[in-house]
Protein backbone atom coordinates (compact mmCIF):
# COMPACT_ATOMS: atom_id res chain seq x y z
CA UNK A 1 0.00 0.00 0.00
CA UNK A 2 1.22 3.45 -0.52
CA UNK A 3 0.12 6.96 0.28
CA UNK A 4 1.28 10.00 -1.43
CA UNK A 5 0.64 13.79 0.51
CA UNK A 6 1.55 16.74 -1.29
CA UNK A 7 2.34 19.69 0.47
CA UNK A 8 3.82 23.64 -0.24
CA UNK A 9 1.38 24.95 -2.51
CA UNK A 10 -0.14 28.49 -1.91
CA UNK A 11 -0.62 31.63 -3.47
CA UNK A 12 2.02 33.34 -5.54
CA UNK A 13 2.64 36.26 -7.15
CA UNK A 14 3.49 35.76 -10.83
CA UNK A 15 7.39 35.41 -11.66
CA UNK A 16 7.96 33.47 -8.57
CA UNK A 17 9.04 30.62 -7.17
CA UNK A 18 7.72 27.48 -5.23
CA UNK A 19 8.55 24.20 -4.18
CA UNK A 20 6.02 21.70 -3.29
CA UNK A 21 6.93 18.25 -1.69
CA UNK A 22 5.22 14.68 -1.66
CA UNK A 23 5.62 12.52 0.79
CA UNK A 24 5.45 8.64 -0.07
CA UNK A 25 5.07 5.89 2.19
CA UNK A 26 5.96 2.03 0.97
CA UNK A 27 8.91 0.70 0.45
CA UNK A 28 8.28 0.83 -3.27
CA UNK A 29 9.10 4.61 -3.45
CA UNK A 30 13.02 3.94 -4.51
CA UNK A 31 12.04 1.75 -7.28
CA UNK A 32 9.67 3.13 -8.76
CA UNK A 33 9.29 6.39 -11.46
CA UNK A 34 7.46 9.82 -10.04
CA UNK A 35 5.53 12.00 -11.49
CA UNK A 36 4.06 15.47 -10.98
CA UNK A 37 0.86 15.96 -12.89
CA UNK A 38 -1.90 19.58 -12.71
CA UNK A 39 -5.25 19.72 -13.19
CA UNK A 40 -6.49 23.00 -13.87
CA UNK A 41 -9.86 24.23 -14.00
CA UNK A 42 -11.87 23.43 -17.44
CA UNK A 43 -8.43 21.44 -18.38
CA UNK A 44 -7.27 18.50 -18.88
CA UNK A 45 -4.63 16.64 -16.36
CA UNK A 46 -1.41 17.14 -17.74
CA UNK A 47 2.27 15.81 -17.06
CA UNK A 48 4.80 18.28 -15.21
CA UNK A 49 7.37 16.45 -14.86
CA UNK A 50 9.03 12.87 -14.18
CA UNK A 51 11.68 11.20 -12.24
CA UNK A 52 13.45 8.07 -12.79
CA UNK A 53 14.37 5.70 -9.67
CA UNK A 54 18.15 7.16 -10.47
CA UNK A 55 17.51 10.56 -11.10
CA UNK A 56 16.48 11.01 -14.67
CA UNK A 57 13.89 13.37 -15.49
CA UNK A 58 12.01 15.04 -18.07
CA UNK A 59 9.26 17.80 -18.49
CA UNK A 60 6.73 18.83 -21.26
CA UNK A 61 8.19 21.92 -23.37
CA UNK A 62 5.65 24.32 -20.72
CA UNK A 63 7.78 23.03 -17.58
CA UNK A 64 11.93 22.65 -19.18
CA UNK A 65 13.48 25.42 -17.56
CA UNK A 66 11.24 26.51 -15.02
CA UNK A 67 10.53 23.50 -13.62
CA UNK A 68 13.17 21.00 -11.81
CA UNK A 69 11.85 17.72 -10.16
CA UNK A 70 14.20 15.95 -7.76
CA UNK A 71 13.65 13.16 -5.45
CA UNK A 72 15.69 11.62 -2.00
CA UNK A 73 14.98 8.23 -1.83
CA UNK A 74 16.45 8.03 1.63
CA UNK A 75 13.51 9.97 2.80
CA UNK A 76 10.73 8.61 0.40
CA UNK A 77 10.56 12.46 -0.93
CA UNK A 78 10.28 13.66 -4.09
CA UNK A 79 10.09 17.60 -4.69
CA UNK A 80 9.28 20.16 -7.88
CA UNK A 81 10.86 23.33 -7.76
CA UNK A 82 8.91 25.83 -9.57
CA UNK A 83 10.46 29.10 -10.95
CA UNK A 84 9.54 32.14 -12.70
CA UNK A 85 5.53 31.43 -12.22
CA UNK A 86 3.00 32.20 -14.45
CA UNK A 87 -0.82 32.65 -14.13
CA UNK A 88 -1.21 29.52 -16.58
CA UNK A 89 0.85 27.85 -13.99
CA UNK A 90 -2.60 27.77 -11.59
CA UNK A 91 -3.66 24.14 -11.09
CA UNK A 92 -4.07 21.64 -8.69
CA UNK A 93 -0.61 19.60 -8.25
CA UNK A 94 -0.33 16.14 -7.98
CA UNK A 95 2.39 13.48 -7.48
CA UNK A 96 1.74 10.02 -8.58
CA UNK A 97 3.25 6.64 -8.56
CA UNK A 98 2.54 4.14 -11.10
CA UNK A 99 3.00 0.38 -11.17
CA UNK A 100 2.53 -2.67 -13.08
CA UNK A 101 -1.29 -2.79 -10.88
CA UNK A 102 -2.04 0.16 -9.71
CA UNK A 103 -1.41 3.82 -9.62
CA UNK A 104 -0.85 5.85 -6.82
CA UNK A 105 -2.12 9.48 -6.72
CA UNK A 106 -1.99 12.29 -3.35
CA UNK A 107 -4.97 14.32 -2.80
CA UNK A 108 -2.72 16.97 -4.74
CA UNK A 109 -2.12 20.96 -3.28
CA UNK A 110 -3.33 24.30 -4.99
CA UNK A 111 -1.38 26.12 -6.76
CA UNK A 112 -2.88 29.92 -7.43
CA UNK A 113 -0.30 32.25 -9.16
CA UNK A 114 -1.58 35.73 -9.56
CA UNK A 115 -0.69 38.64 -11.75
Amino acid sequence: QVQLVESGGGLVQAGGSLTLSCAASGSIFSSSIMHWYRKAPGKQRELVALISPSGITNYPDFAKGRFTISRDNAKNMVYLKMNSLKPEDTAVYYCNLPTVTETYWGQGTQVIVSS
